[in-house]
């Protein structure tokens, strides 16, 4: 199966405006397929296992329901495992609670990232953030301190290619690997990271609600990276865990669990 094919299997998922999400996701993925979204869903077995936690509540609060993709893109990781990587947004009206979130009765937006590992033509195994925090600081019920970034809608990518990635991902892979590398050596201090090395100075990175967008090096290291390191100094990531894959431009990584640590600063 090639990345062309791969990206086709989620094509039941792409546009989705109405009707049963969960035959939806039961066209994708296969009925044990190893099911992982993040808190307070965890891990479930397969399309109805999915439906019963997440799709059907979700459904439920959003009669109007839309997904809205904005990157899909494909690849093989170093154990030669084919991914679909996914980004976009679950669109409508807010119209019941959702996780005790109460409704705002108004258009609300849920960004999401999820990743699925292909075989013969279905998915077997589907890692996914949903950005919860989005929506419950939507309705104005989030218990947390403010984002030092920016909250708002993320846009796509810059050149709108998203939707329409092709071409050896080597290159962005040796890239971002580098990056990583650096990053890695935030113990060292913010010179031994090299960003400047790795990223446009008019970068954007665009973190989870909570966190929210930075600009540029500058920002991403006061906004973001600094606080995150002062606060969470035991962090351990689990790169075994990890799948790195890429396709044109585009890279893209997972990992069930990906990181540990333990919140002890401000």
């Amino acid at each position: 199966m090639n990345e062309t094919e791969a990206r086709r299997v989620l094509d039941p998922l792409a546009g989705f405006d109405g009707g049963d999400l969960g035959a939806a996701f039961a066209r994708v993925l296969s009925p044990g397929a190893a099911v992982h979204l993040a808190f307070p869903f965890e891990t479930m077995v397969g399309p109805e296992g999915l439906a019963d936690a997440a799709l059907v509540p979700l459904a439920s609060a959003f009669p109007d329901l839309e997904r809205r993709e904005t990157i899909r893109m494909a690849g093989r990781d170093a154990a030669g495992a084919m991914w679909v990587g996914v980004c976009g947004a679950w669109v409508g009206t807010f119209a019941a609670p959702f996780l005790g979130i109460p409704p705002t009765r108004r258009a609300a937006t849920m960004r999401f990232h999820e990743f699925f590992r292909i075989e013969e033509g279905r998915a077997v195994e589907m890692q996914a953030l949903w950005d919860i925090p989005e929506l419950m600081m939507q309705a104005r019920a989030w218990p947390m301190a403010p984002s030092l970034g920016r909250e708002w809608r993320v846009p796509g990518p810059r050149l709108q290619d998203g939707l329409r990635i092709a071409g050896d991902g080597a290159r962005a892979l040796e890239v971002v690997g580098g990056m990583l590398a650096g990053l890695s050596r935030s113990h060292e201090g913010v010179a031994a990271m090299e960003l400047d090395r790795f990223w446009h100075p008019d970068c954007a990175w665009y973190g989870p609600s909570s966190i929210g967008s930075t600009r540029g090096i500058d920002g991403f290291r006061a906004h973001h990276q600094a606080p995150f390191l002062a606060a969470m100094p035991d962090r351990r990531a689990f790169l075994e865990n990890g799948h790195f894959f890429a396709e044109g431009d585009f890279v893209g990584f997972t990992a069930w669990p990906g990181m540990a640590a333990t919140l002890t600063g401000g």
